[in-house]
């Protein structure tokens, strides 16, 4: 039986998602239609995209990639979202910076050409969540949602109010009532609905939860709830990014920020989605998942040897990061296990010395989840856990403009001076 929408009844076998055949569940395997759901009626499972994904010359495939536009929508025939994708109004985030960091790997002890920073701040809203948003719209066009809305941590409410916007949706976002005040003001410039729940992010996404099934909810894609398995995808597009901006190679190592943790699981997936079309010579890769040590629920699982994930109650200022009971933890641990890497975790003093080195070595401002990732990889390096000697890639998933607070107070002038070269002088600033 085909999906219906809440919003119009639309079939979900009318929409077009490329190649995208249905949606199939993680845990048992069951398959049912295209539609707005997310978790399985058999085993109550996430559900994810299935595909039938281009067979035939990898080359050919490769050329049609490099041929398309600088943007996410390069990799359309991977994703699930019509052939015309990029005709339609939307951010077109994407293709953003990997860095040699050769600075930085001289700091850390790393090989030179071998470390590379994927810094994702430099999207339309400036963080990566403006790739998922990308997808999870696509999605509730085909369904025919009219209200755009989402829980957040903050930067996926802003990439919403900034997406709906600019595609013709009203939008009505749901964030802590704690939230960085940078992160506030960019969700609610764009003139959606910005409502702060009392409570942690957890709270805020148990509130969602309930409205989607309330007829208050009629018409709403959840981009983060029942739009989420094509939301998910949107983070595919760093792993295909990074390999082919080193030359379709994949990387032996990355390092990867762990919030709800679907980041994490879909770069696998794009890696081995590469790896079947043989867009990249098959070889091992490690996975690393970074967290701060104020919420970090899935290392704690790791180092412990368990397969269950415990909830925590946030504490950090990696608030981007501070999802106490992380969706995809268990196969954040699955995958980092089965790839050979690890998941650790940092103190919030550790997060704020890696957001300076990586801003004092490679002029790169990342805001706390990229300080999480740096300060994570130089532990692992210290712990021998990342081989100095291989081709390894840290994740900045947003600019650190946004999390100001953080770096604010060790970030203040030099020194203040009457405006006379003799009190520079005086201030022993001429050498």
């Amino acid at each position: 039986m085909a999906v219906q929408t809440v919003a119009t009844g639309t079939t979900a076998a009318a929409a077009d998602l490329g190649p995208a055949s249905g949606l199939s569940c993680r845990e048992c395997g069951a398959t049912v239609p295209l539609g707005p759901v997310f978790a399985c009626v058999e085993c109550f499972g996430p559900l994810e995209v299935a595909y039938d994904l281009p067979v035939g010359d990898p080359e050919a495939l490769r050329k049609q990639i490099e041929a398309g536009p600088a943007n996410i929508w390069r990799y359309a025939p991977l994703l699930p979202v019509p052939a015309d994708v990029a005709e339609k109004p939307n951010l077109n985030p994407g293709w953003t910076k990997l860095v040699q960091a050769d600075n930085l790997a001289r700091e850390l002890g790393v090989e030179q050409g071998k470390l590379f920073v994927k810094d994702d701040s430099g999207n339309p809203t400036h963080s990566f969540k403006d790739r998922v948003v990308a997808q999870a719209i696509e999605a509730a066009r085909a369904f025919g949602f009219t209200t755009l809305s989402c829980s957040s941590t903050g930067n996926l409410a802003g990439a919403v109010g900034a997406a709906a916007a600019r595609a013709g949706f009203r939008s009505c976002v749901f964030i802590p009532h704690d939230l960085e005040q940078g992160k506030v003001v960019m969700a609610g410039v764009y003139g959606g609905d910005l409502v702060a729940i009392e409570g942690n992010y957890d709270d805020v996404n148990r509130f969602c939860s309930e409205l989607i099934g309330d007829p208050l909810g009629e018409g709403w894609g959840f981009v983060n709830v029942n739009l989420r398995p094509y939301y998910g995808e949107g983070s595919k597009t760093l792993a295909y990014e990074i390999c082919e901006q080193l030359g379709w190679r994949l990387p032996d190592q990355l390092v990867i920020p762990i919030a709800s943790g679907s980041q994490f699981t879909k770069i696998d997936k794009g890696l081995k989605e590469l790896i079947k079309l043989g867009l990249v010579e098959d070889k091992p890769y490690k996975l690393f998942g970074a967290q701060a040590e104020g919420c970090s629920p899935v290392s704690v699982a790791y180092k412990g040897g368990h397969d269950v994930v415990r909830p925590q109650k946030p504490n950090t200022i990696a608030k981007s990061l501070a999802i106490g009971n992380p969706a995809d933890g268990p196969y954040v641990l699955d995958i980092a296990r089965r790839t050979g890497g690890a998941v650790e975790d940092v103190n919030d003093e550790q997060v704020v010395d890696a957001i300076k080195l990586l801003a004092q070595t490679e002029g790169i401002f990342a805001e706390t989840a990229g300080g999480v990732t740096v300060g994570v990889t130089k532990k692992l390096i210290e712990a021998g856990l990342i081989d100095p000697s291989l081709t390894t890639v840290v994740l900045n998933t947003g600019d650190g403009l946004k999390t100001l607070d953080a770096v604010a107070e060790s970030s203040q002038a030099t020194a203040t001076i009457r405006p006379s070269l003799e009190a520079f002088r005086d201030a022993g600033l001429a050498h």
